[in-house]
């Protein structure tokens, strides 16, 4: 499970967060790609920038490979990856004449290679998300992918009937079913609204409401992939546009908090919950990433100036209080 989230700030600023939900972590890090880094790629693509942007976000480093689980770049496109397990259907072998991208690296093949989503959209036309390992030891994760710039966000989902890329305007994405039927469902709670509702006479009873937050009633308060959806969107969608930067990572980490997930309320099949491990914030304007955990709800941030941009490798980023 997992939510992902985009806006913009009342300067059109792009903010782009995530939680990342499941029963356990993998030591992950913020970590840097330099945009001179040498990456390793899965498979021959002359197209790749041999210079590409350079690449913040959360994840892990396996053999000089970083593997994200979100990241974003210096131009301001981000992209996150989110739990798809029972629809997302990768091609079992690289396509000729196609674009061949392994599922560990799309994440930071899109934030290597492109500035915007128009950039994205054109070389999706061409490609082919294969299910080939990193290594023996880590499995292919079923995933889809949420990714956003100032203009908007698309998803990308590769599914038993080809790779869709859905034009997302509520700028959320969550796990199953597939996002079409996502943005479907947001048509049952259509009557969901801010206002408190107006006084109601039932025969010779006079009735009103308690208070405020009553048009909301309905919105659905578990933690199912559709449950979150809704939420989210109405929260992302209604909540005040705000115009600095510590107020809009403010913003997004509350927002997240809505569909955040606690100990003990989502057991797995194999008996073990998942709880939201971080929330997360990228912010392109000034290239910082925010992050907190769990057990340590304090956001810690972590700028890109404070590390060594000429390294050949992918750096991990230290924490500022």
């Amino acid at each position: 499970m997992c939510t992902g989230i985009r806006f913009v700030d009342s300067n059109g600023k792009m903010y782009f967060g995530r939680n990342l939900d499941w029963t356990q972590g993998y030591g992950e890090r913020v970590v840097a790609t330099p945009s001179a880094a040498n990456v390793p790629a899965a498979f021959e693509r002359p197209d790749d920038l041999a210079t590409g942007h350079t690449v913040m976000g959360m994840g892990i480093v396996v053999a000089s490979i970083p593997l994200y689980f979100d990241c974003g770049n210096d131009a301001g496109l981000a992209v996150a990856g989110l739990n798809f397990p029972q629809s997302a259907h990768y091609a079992t072998e690289p396509k000729a004449d196609s674009i061949n991208v392994a599922a560990y690296e799309f994440p930071f093949w899109i934030a290597r290679n492109f500035s915007d989503l128009d950039e994205v959209r054109q070389a999706l036309k061409a490609t082919t998300v294969v299910a080939k390992p990193v290594n023996e030891y880590l499995p292919v994760a079923n995933l889809h992918w949420l990714i956003g710039d100032a203009t908007g966000s698309i998803v990308v989902e590769c599914m038993a009937d080809g790779l869709h890329v859905w034009e997302n305007d509520a700028d959320v994405l969550t796990n199953e079913p597939d996002f079409g039927w996502q943005r479907t469902n947001l048509r049952n709670y259509l009557t969901l609204n801010d206002e408190d509702p107006a006084d109601a006479t039932w025969g010779t009873m006079a009735l009103a409401p308690f208070g405020s937050g009553m048009g909301m009633q309905g919105i659905p308060g578990d933690y199912s992939g559709p449950a979150r959806f809704v939420k989210a969107a109405f929260v992302n969608s209604h909540y005040p546009v705000q115009d600095d930067e510590a107020s809009n990572v403010t913003r997004l980490f509350r927002t997240l908090g809505s569909v955040a997930v606690p100990d003990g309320c989502a057991k797995t099949a194999g008996g073990a919950y998942e709880k939201t491990l971080y929330t997360s914030c990228f912010s392109p304007s000034t290239m910082t990433y925010y992050h907190a955990t769990y057990d340590n709800p304090h956001i810690y941030s972590y700028p890109l100036s404070s590390v060594d941009l000429t390294a050949a490798e992918p750096v991990f980023i230290p924490p500022v209080a």
